[in-house]
């Protein structure tokens, strides 16, 4: 059996584990709400509730369809269920993905991608336990001793820092596409008055549209020749 005979079967077992440990961690994190609210019998006014949770709509609702789309080329099927389970995707998923494949020269969508980004995240999330159980204990004690504009440039600039290494690790294999990437969100900001949810939208689709045009361009030469 090839890898592409392989693969059907390996997204049909990745949904029929990820999809119902996903659902039930989701539901899981209502636990703790629903025992004080039945211990301490202080059950919130379903009005404010559904507020709240219009408002986070109207806030991330964006990213419910964002995310999913413009992580899966380097998540993958298992690596996407992991990585949402476990969090810290854009910072900590990705970006070990990436180079996982990078450093095993896997293409995107085959067999070996799938399971060499499956392998990554999963180190990610055993050592990303390890380190933030440590940063628990440690964590704040280092920051408080650390000179002001390091702790600052830290709260500031981790997560530009690790979404730009990311950027320039897919940019060397596409610069015409990294180029487009940076050019969407660039102009939708000097456009000014989007809102981020919107620009987000704008940049990943927007990108995915470039990326197919490109793809089909590339085919066409490639059967000229």
């Amino acid at each position: 059996m090839d890898s592409k005979e392989y693969m059907p079967i390996w997204r049909k077992k990745s949904i029929l584990i990820g999809s119902p440990t996903n659902i039930l961690a989701a539901i899981t994190a209502f636990i703790p709400v629903l025992y004080l609210c039945i211990r301490y019998n202080c059950w919130p006014n379903p009005k404010f509730v559904l507020e709240a949770w219009g408002m986070l709509l109207i806030s991330f609702g964006a990213f419910y369809v964002v995310e999913p789309v413009s992580y899966y080329a380097a998540l993958g099927m298992s690596g996407t269920y992991l990585s949402f389970l476990s969090g810290n995707i854009g910072n900590m998923r990705v970006p070990c993905a990436a180079l996982a494949q990078d450093v095993t020269k896997s293409e995107p969508g085959t067999i070996q991608a799938e399971v060499v980004s499956t392998m990554a995240i999963c180190g990610s999330i055993i050592t990303n336990l390890i380190a933030t159980t440590a940063a628990a204990f440690v964590g704040a004690a280092v920051v408080t001793v650390l000179p002001a504009v390091v702790s600052e440039g830290l709260k500031s600039y981790a997560s530009a820092a690790i979404f730009g290494a990311t950027l320039g690790n897919f940019g060397i294999k596409n610069p015409k596409l990294a180029l487009i990437g940076l050019a969407i969100p660039i102009c939708c900001k000097a456009v000014g008055g989007l809102p981020a949810w919107l620009i987000i939208l704008l940049s990943v689709f927007g990108t995915v549209i470039f990326s197919r045009i490109f793809y089909v361009m590339d085919k066409k030469k490639a059967q000229a020749a």
